[in-house]
């Protein structure tokens, strides 16, 4: 019994070891595996911790324990002892296995646990060879972690997109970062928005949790009402925000609403159609918007709406179109544009010869006349008198109807036409004319002066501080070929007593057929013929009094070749049209211009007309400006006049009508597009001159080489070829013939 005690003690602390090695096997997996989630600083500081190496050694068996036989035994009751002995058999190994059925740790002794003997009888023994390698020990396992674990994605920061939007801002990230993203129509809108959206974490600027902000109503509300801007609201699509409940369907509603807004504010700053659509002889400023500076404009503005209101054009007569246009329309503040009933015929028959009273009809229709026609004043009289029939002539000879004044059913149904007629057509095609003009139509050195003359109008204004200095009459250029070009340009100086130079146009449309006919027309006339070595012609006429240029030549150097001078011929500006030059712009009181030019840049010099024309003589004498004066060449069919009245004049070089043709063809925005014009070439003349044809001597006025100076150097000055340059201003010429006054 003894030994079967004693066995049996011996199994239970085999049994207890067994489960301590697993336990701390155990203990070190949950540690590795804690690791595995702590983070890399933490790691970091336990790999500069050292660690023991783990001990490499197989599980305890029971041969690794000495029994105890001097130890205490526990007790084991009667009643235990019968069962153990009614279980265990005669010849059972059991017998030897048992243990005391419990055994306190505290029973435990370091001595009664040992390590594995290297016995032969415990393990295989194999031989080894000298020269064989012997494993390195494992590494610490803490210091091993790092290496083992596996790469982590980056850490990323934390984003500033309110939760309700996230999902909007992830699709519009995927939006952006691939190729099918068709919503913006040029690489920089594309370009500027991706920018900013990124800038932003992709967060919506339009929406909140779905809803629309307090800048998206505004940029809708002004897209909305796009026409009162002479533009199409169908060029600016808003989407549908309402149903939009998904995130894909609120990052694409996001998309459209912002190309739409960048659309608007470029087309409203620099017009739906680019002016070289409309002919090759206007040139102007250009003024792009830059796309990434509208989006921060507009998504940081306290009143969007009106931060993209201001690309349009900001000049007094541009929002003076856009209140009549609104009237014509019947909408805003002006007079209402309800149709006019059919009714008799009204007519005004003024007083004259034997019948000292004027004729004056009374019907029920002419207030609402009076309203159509914007005749503020008496608006509830229903007399047919002067001043309505006058309204109703001037509206007869904008629509192209026989102007006699007379309200008969043709001019209530032009009257009655539909919104888009004939007067509102004019109206919102000079508004898009004074989208190409210059944000800044004067000089800020000299209180924003600057000349603005109207082709149609036949007038020219001296403007500074906003209000008109000066103005006089103009004679433009006659229809086709010889129209004055639209332009913007800086005068720089005044030739008095000029030279003229002939066009080369003139020479060889002109003068060399003339010369064929009649050898000694030029010189007849008073003209200087001279040919360059290489063929080319050149005709002058000397300064004079008979001078085609008179004697004041107003310089604005352009591409054209145009400018502004006296003439001879005074009478022209009697005349209501006075399209009769070559392109160049005739200038009725030349003294009187050049007077208030001068003392605009020259304040302190007290310029007058009379000491102007005391100058004049056979002498060339160029007054040059301190400060440029910008001259803009415009073309105001409908314009409103000093006592806010519309005006309307004839579209004399057919502007109108190719503008209203393209808005009208639906081509849309393929009118941005540059379209190249050829330029005229002038060459030496295919034929020969007739035999006594005579020419000038080249002495003096052609400097040695192939060719003389050009046209532009012999019209606006510059140095001509070999020579040494010449001061800003002048012009190559004999010197004894020409002074120059700088101040």
């Amino acid at each position: 019994m003894r030994n079967c005690v004693n066995g049996r003690g011996g199994y239970d602390r085999v049994l207890m070891a067994v489960a301590a090695f697993l336990t701390i096997s155990a203990s070190q997996a949950l540690a590795q595996s804690d690791g595995a989630h702590k983070s890399a600083a933490e790691l970091a500081i336990e790999a500069a911790v050292p660690m023991p190496e783990p001990a490499n050694v197989p599980p305890p068996t029971a041969g690794d324990f000495k029994l105890d036989n001097a130890g205490t035994t526990a007790s084991i009751s009667d009643a235990a002892k019968s069962d153990i002995k009614a279980d265990i058999k005669p010849g059972d190994d059991r017998a030897t296995d048992i243990k005391a059925p419990e055994t306190k740790a505290a029973d435990t002794k370091p001595a009664d646990i040992k390590t594995q003997d290297s016995k032969p009888s415990d393990m295989a023994t194999a031989p080894v060879k000298p020269d064989a390698a012997i494993p390195a020990a494992a590494p610490p396992a803490a210091a091993a972690a790092p290496a083992a674990e596996p790469a982590k994605e980056p850490v990323k920061a934390a984003s500033n997109v309110p939760p309700a939007d996230q999902p909007v801002a992830d699709k519009l990230r995927e939006l952006f970062s691939g190729k099918t993203l068709r919503t913006f129509d040029r690489k920089a809108d594309r370009a500027a928005a991706e920018k900013f959206y990124a800038a932003r974490d992709y967060a919506p600027v339009w929406t909140q949790a779905g809803g629309l902000t307090a800048t998206a109503k505004g940029v809708i509300a002004r897209l909305n009402d796009a026409a009162s801007d002479g533009l199409n609201p169908a060029d600016y699509p808003v989407p549908d925000f309402a149903a939009a409940t998904t995130p894909d369907a609120l990052a694409d509603a996001e998309l459209k609403l912002t190309a739409s807004m960048l659309d608007y504010a470029r087309q409203a700053q620099s017009g739906r159609m680019h002016f070289s659509q409309v002919s090759g002889d206007i040139q102007y400023p250009e003024h792009p918007t830059d796309p990434a500076e509208v989006l921060a404009n507009v998504t940081t503005a306290k009143d969007a709406s009106a931060t993209l209101d201001s690309y349009n054009p900001p000049q007094k007569l541009y929002k003076e179109l856009r209140k009549k246009l609104a009237e014509l329309c019947g909408q805003g503040d002006g007079p209402a544009a309800s149709p006019i009933p059919d009714g008799q015929v009204l007519k005004y028959v003024p007083a004259r010869g034997k019948k000292p009273a004027e004729e004056v009809m009374d019907d029920p229709r002419v207030p609402q006349l009076r309203a159509k026609l914007g005749i503020s004043e008496n608006a509830d009289d229903t007399r047919y008198d002067a001043r309505v029939a006058e309204a109703v002539r001037r509206f007869q000879d904008s629509v192209d109807l026989k102007p006699t004044g007379v309200l008969d059913e043709r001019t209530v149904r032009a009257l009655n036409s539909p919104k888009h007629d004939r007067q509102i057509d004019t109206v919102i095609v000079n508004m898009e004319r004074w989208r190409w003009l210059p944000r800044d139509l004067g000089a800020p050195a000299i209180g924003d002066a600057y000349v603005i003359l109207n082709i149609p109008d036949y007038t020219l204004k001296v403007m500074q501080r906003g209000q008109q200095v000066w103005t006089t009459r103009v004679v433009t250029g006659k229809p086709g070929i010889h129209a004055t070009p639209l332009l913007s340009e800086t005068m720089k100086f005044i030739t008095v007593n000029p030279t003229w130079n002939v066009p080369p146009s003139i020479i060889y449309n002109e003068y060399l057929p003339a010369l064929q006919q009649d050898p000694t027309v030029l010189e007849r006339m008073g003209l200087r013929l001279e040919r360059g070595s290489d063929g080319q012609i050149h005709i002058s006429q000397p300064p004079g009094e008979a001078n085609a240029l008179g004697r004041i030549r107003f310089n604005f150097p352009n591409k054209f070749l145009v400018y502004q001078h006296d003439t001879p011929d005074k009478y022209l500006f009697a005349k209501e049209e006075r399209a009769f030059s070559h392109g160049c712009m005739r200038v009725q009181n030349p003294d009187q211009y050049a007077s208030v030019l001068l003392n605009i840049t020259e304040p302190n010099e007290r310029w007058t007309p009379e000491r102007v024309r005391g100058m004049y003589g056979s002498s060339e004498i160029d007054l040059k400006f301190p400060t440029p004066i910008p001259v803009n060449i415009t073309y105001q069919t409908a314009f409103v006049d000093d006592a806010g009245k519309l005006q309307i004049r004839k579209d004399v070089y057919g502007r109108d009508a190719t503008m209203i043709a393209l808005l009208k063809n639906a081509r849309g925005k393929d009118l941005e597009q540059v379209i190249a014009h050829a330029q005229p070439n002038y060459v030496r003349p295919a034929g020969n001159l007739p035999s006594n044809v005579n020419f000038a001597s080249n002495s003096g006025y052609y400097p040695p080489g192939p060719s003389g100076p050009s046209f532009f150097e012999r019209l606006f000055g510059g140095p001509p070829a070999l020579q040494p340059p010449a001061p800003i201003g002048r012009r190559w010429q004999q010197p004894q013939q020409r002074q120059f006054y700088a101040r």
